[in-house]
């Protein structure tokens, strides 16, 4: 695999340093993609640059992961507004553990492998790097007008920088030059806002030892609609279960644009440029069938979370967008997921004494929920055929309500026609 030419048909390249082909096509080459532990899981915005790091490995070569032990105690002035909380370094050591985790789901570490990937800790090599030492030995090298040319540093000069975010960008090109002289690592990768960075350690490399070294950067994901990749109402897509569970995983990549999917589905999957090119021809057929979704959602929901994640999540799609399901499958459900699944829905609560006497159908639909204006309207939909309980459809007036109906021992899911859903809690 040309890494190259692979990254070019996927769209992957915004810029990159002269001569960096022929560099990579002289043998095995080191690449590193600096990550600060700011939070202590990945999130959806960190997979394109990831994904750089999959097909380096995928093309021969040597991916490293850089976690920010170092700059995570400073934080990034590239892309921000104003200047982010600084944390601990327990704190730290927590996520960096985290996210270890996560990044071996992409890349090989096995230690047989030559082209073996590499996790390492920039805390490691600054922590004992006195400031005298290091505006003494690093410093020199880079001038403040050049720093103060990077757009990271001009977008924020109105509003104010403190030196602390200003110095960022040395310590970043400390970081590439250390790993140039230690791990013989002379690319460094990243998004486009880490141009300006990438660049520094480029010229602290040619400045100091008289070599060269080479960057690449990806553009940065936007959707179609210009808002930011990866946000949702609720937040970012966290790659761990317990900030999004695999259902809203799942879900985000289901309802991207079908101009954005074809976007995706060429930067967070394997599938060779033919394959890709098969695929957005069956979507474009039929675009309303979502196919292309299907398998982006599929893809990632697995590559993350696991197979068996993909299918509770696609069981769990088939209950709300498909009506399907029973009250078997309801209860099959954890209960993380099935809140996720009717996040949206209207939500009533009632007492568990109400449930433990028993409640007739009518008066639990028009009295203790009002999700029917009148006995009368109740009736009419049951007889109708329009009432379920749990997914089980209702044909009487008579029955009674207890908690032998409940899910989770306090929820009953009622379905109104065919798209209707209420949830019910019983404290």
């Amino acid at each position: 695999m040309n890494f190259i030419e692979e990254l070019k048909w996927r769209n992957m390249i915004q810029d990159f340093t002269p001569e960096i082909e022929e560099e990579l096509n002289n043998g095995l080459m080191s690449a590193y993609v600096g990550i600060d532990p700011t939070a202590d899981s990945l999130h959806i915005g960190h997979l394109v640059s990831i994904m750089m790091l999959k097909h380096f490995q995928m093309s021969g070569h040597k991916p490293i992961a850089l976690i920010g032990g170092a700059t995570g105690m400073i934080g990034d002035p590239s892309g921000k507004t104003e200047e982010r909380k600084l944390l601990d370094e327990e704190t730290l050591a927590h996520n960096q553990k985290k996210i270890k985790k996560q990044l071996e789901k992409f890349l090989s570490f096995e230690k047989e492998l030559s082209n073996s990937a590499e996790i390492v800790n920039n805390y490691e090599w600054m922590k004992n790097f006195s400031f005298l030492n290091f505006i003494r030995d690093i410093g020199k090298y880079i001038s403040v007008n050049y720093m103060m040319a990077k757009d990271s540093v001009k977008s924020r000069l109105e509003n104010g920088i403190s030196f602390t975010e200003f110095s960022y960008q040395l310590i970043q090109a400390y970081d590439f030059i250390y790993l140039f002289q230690e791990k013989n690592c002379k690319l460094q990768m990243g998004g486009s806002d880490q141009w300006g960075n990438i660049t520094t350690g480029t010229e602290l490399i040619r400045k100091k030892l008289g070599k060269k070294s080479y960057g690449i950067t990806c553009p940065l994901i936007k959707k179609s609609d210009g808002g930011k990749f990866g946000k949702t109402e609720k937040g970012n897509i966290w790659l761990d279960a317990k900030l999004t569970s695999p259902y809203q995983f799942y879900q985000f990549w289901m309802n991207v644009s079908d101009e954005d999917v074809k976007k995706y589905i060429k930067i967070f999957t394997l599938f060779s440029k033919k394959q890709v090119e098969i695929l957005i021809n069956e979507h474009n057929k039929s675009p309303h069938k979502r196919k292309l979704q299907s398998i982006l959602a599929k893809e990632l929901t697995t590559m993350i979370h696991s197979k068996k994640e993909y299918l509770k999540a696609l069981e769990a799609s088939d209950i709300l967008f498909n009506n399907k399901g029973t009250t078997e499958t309801l209860s099959k459900i954890d209960e993380k997921t099935f809140l996720d699944v009717f996040s949206g829905v209207p939500k009533f609560e009632i007492s568990k004494i109400d449930i433990e006497n028993k409640i007739n159908i009518i008066d639990f639909l028009s009295e203790k929920t009002k999700i029917f204006e009148s006995k009368g309207e109740s009736r009419r939909f049951i007889k109708g055929g329009g009432l379920r309980i749990n997914k089980q459809k209702i044909n009487s007036d008579k029955i009674f309500i207890d908690k032998e109906n409940l899910i989770n021992e306090k929820y009953i899911l009622v379905q109104k026609g065919k798209k209707n859903y209420f949830l019910i809690n019983i404290f």
